[in-house]
């Protein structure tokens, strides 16, 4: 290896650990604020809440990398402009291009750890947060999941448990199902078995239901059940994905095709996982040049503050677009992909003469 790209590399790492630090530092104090105020009435160890935080901070982390990556990239160049290295770097026939490469390949391997081996470790902690948290949750009695054999619910309401099982999910009926009724010594109290349920209301209508119990079963042609879900809760099943690793998407992906499920949200984060080292190269291209165009301003901190400027701004963006996916205003691949262009686009104008900065 050149000694420059390694001088160049090491420098971006140092840049780059420095902002985890710090970045990593606020999050999760940030998330001890929150469960301190989360567990304010229960009673809790201290010890119990900063292992909370430290679990869910790794996810938060990647979430925030394009913009990580953004300011590594402006401490990066603001170091070689304080020790005036990049004048050294282009009297010595270095040009702005190549030690931009440089930083494109580092940003794109980094991101491939990232959104695959960083990525995996984060979800697995955040879901390990979740499940620590779950009993201390309002909502940690009841759980909604989805697998090869169709989605079940567990519910518990007026000190009875209800299991219930349903092979599809179409508009508002859940089709073909069995329902579990138990006591709270979970003996069995009936099971009903029906072809359809509409879930529109937390009331059920279950149609054309046979009701078993003991040796005993009935007819009903209507039959109504109080439960504590909805269509609206059903469907945000998996709200918080980032507690998926990429295997378990494609899995949950599989599985809610079956039920006839909507895919749309599983798909979106797939595909921000996958584009996640585009998106890095783009933001530490982006911030790159930027640094290259504005290195006249003397002020370090107007430098710094006008690429978070702009990152807030990349942000609303990708934000809108993520929106404009979820809910099916457009496909999924241009709610992803057309940010992407967009910086893309920005980029290539902003290289113009990019040498000569």
């Amino acid at each position: 290896m050149k000694i420059y790209i390694r001088f160049l590399t090491t420098l971006f790492f140092k840049s780059l650990l420095y902002v985890l630090v710090i970045m990593f530092s606020l999050v999760f104090i940030l998330n001890y604020l929150g469960e301190l105020e989360y567990f304010e009435k229960i009673e809790i160890k201290t010890n119990f809440t900063l292992f909370l935080s430290l679990l869910n901070s790794p996810a938060m982390i990647v979430d925030m990398a394009p913009f990580i990556f953004l300011i590594t990239s402006q401490l990066f160049f603001v170091k070689l402009f304080n020790n005036n290295e990049l004048a050294t770097f282009k009297y010595s026939g270095l040009k702005n291009s190549q030690i931009i490469k440089i930083l494109i390949l580092i940003s794109f391997l980094t991101g491939i750890f990232t959104s695959t081996i960083f990525y995996y470790f984060s979800s697995n902690f955040k879901n390990l947060y979740l499940e620590l948290k779950s009993p201390f949750s309002n909502d940690g009695k009841y759980l909604a999941v989805v697998t090869q054999n169709g989605l079940w619910i567990r519910d518990k309401i007026n000190e009875k448990t209800l299991v219930i099982n349903s092979r599809l999910i179409d508009k508002n009926f859940l089709i073909e199902n069995f329902i579990t009724e138990f006591d709270k010594d979970y003996n069995v109290i009936k099971n009903i078995k029906s072809d359809k349920i509409d879930v529109s209301k937390k009331k059920w209508m279950i149609f054309d239901a046979k009701v078993y119990e003991k040796n005993n079963y009935s007819t009903y042609e209507n039959f109504s059940l109080y439960t504590n879900f909805d269509l609206k809760r059903i469907n945000s099943l998996y709200s918080n994905l980032g507690s998926l690793n990429l295997f378990e998407l494609y899995e949950l992906r599989e599985n809610y095709k079956k039920l006839n499920y909507s895919i749309i949200e599983v798909d979106l984060q797939i595909l921000k996982l996958l584009t996640l080292p585009i998106f890095l190269v783009l933001m530490c291209l982006f911030s790159s040049i930027l640094m290259l165009r504005v290195k006249h301003l003397s002020s370090t901190t107007l430098q710094i503050t006008l690429g978070l400027f702009f990152s807030v701004i990349i942000y609303y963006l990708n934000n809108f677009f993520y929106v404009l996916g979820s809910t099916e205003k457009i496909g999924v691949q241009l709610a992803v992909f057309v940010p992407l262009l967009i910086l893309s686009f920005v980029n290539f104008l902003m290289l113009n003469k990019i040498n000569e900065k």
